[in-house]
């Protein structure tokens, strides 16, 4: 796996080109069977890439995969112009910073690129609502599991604040009961997934259902692991505005 800390031995323009022929293909595909305008794109590195079976198991959402294997949250913010915002897409599942942790970057300037990146999105695509997906804690980077944790903590309170984001956090399905690592799902390398592992067929049954939500509501919000509703801060025309209905200590069992 490339790191960032290799990258400052290959030239700069070099570097930014390693995935120019996957992200060639994936655009190629893109015109013979173009992905839905205002669909929901999934966009990061492995994780998502390797969600081979994606729209089988989201569907029948119109979801669409942009992700690129090896990709930190740099190269996410140097190909969003043609992997992200001429899609239009209404619904952005973003899941990168993985490969920064392992290439030796601190939590600050994964938190930084990552926000950046929420900016701009949101500058661009300002109806488009965005859920960052947590760092996964892999066995193999069980030694930085802090910086991953800072990440994720950071990300997740900070959804709470801004405007049209929202948090999923998939790490659960990767710990036992007693909160030991499900080492059955990984491949040697510890980092990356058996293919014949239940681990996105769970990893759907997380996402799917608050994509759909998200997707039958005029405005998706963000559900804690508490359980609680995070309201979504978004602008309400004047004087066509309904009344808000907020709900305390929200349960599954409440419904919608």
């Amino acid at each position: 796996m490339a790191s960032l800390a290799a990258a400052v031995c290959v030239p700069s323009a070099l570097y930014a080109q390693r995935f120019q022929g996957e992200i060639q293909q994936m655009l190629a595909r893109d015109k013979t069977n173009p992905p839905p305008q205002g669909g929901i794109l999934f966009i990061g590195s492995s994780i998502f890439r390797f969600w081979t079976h994606l729209s089988e198991q989201m569907a029948p959402l119109p979801v669409f995969n942009h992700a690129f294997g090896g990709s930190v949250t740099q190269d996410i913010l140097d190909r969003a112009d043609q992997l992200v915002f001429p899609y239009k897409p209404r619904i952005i599942v973003y899941y990168c910073g993985s490969n920064d942790v392992g290439g030796g970057e601190p939590a600050g300037a994964i938190i930084g690129r990552t926000k950046q990146f929420l900016k701009i999105a949101g500058e661009r695509l300002p109806d488009t609502f965005v859920y960052y997906t947590a760092i996964q804690k892999a066995p193999d980077k069980r030694d930085r599991w802090d910086v991953v944790e800072t990440v994720n903590r950071e990300m997740e309170r900070y959804s709470h604040q801004a405007k049209n984001l929202g948090f999923i956090d998939l790490n659960p399905v990767l710990f036992d009961k007693k909160g030991n690592v499900r080492m059955e799902l990984f491949l040697p390398d510890e980092l990356h997934f058996r293919p014949e592992s239940l681990r996105m067929p769970e990893f759907a049954a997380v996402v799917k259902p608050i994509l759909t939500k998200a997707w039958e509501s005029r405005h998706p919000y963000a559900v804690s692991s508490d359980g609680q509703r995070f309201l979504v801060n978004v602008a309400a025309d004047e004087g066509t505005a309904s009344p808000i209905t907020l709900i305390l200590n929200w349960s599954p069992k409440a419904g919608k």
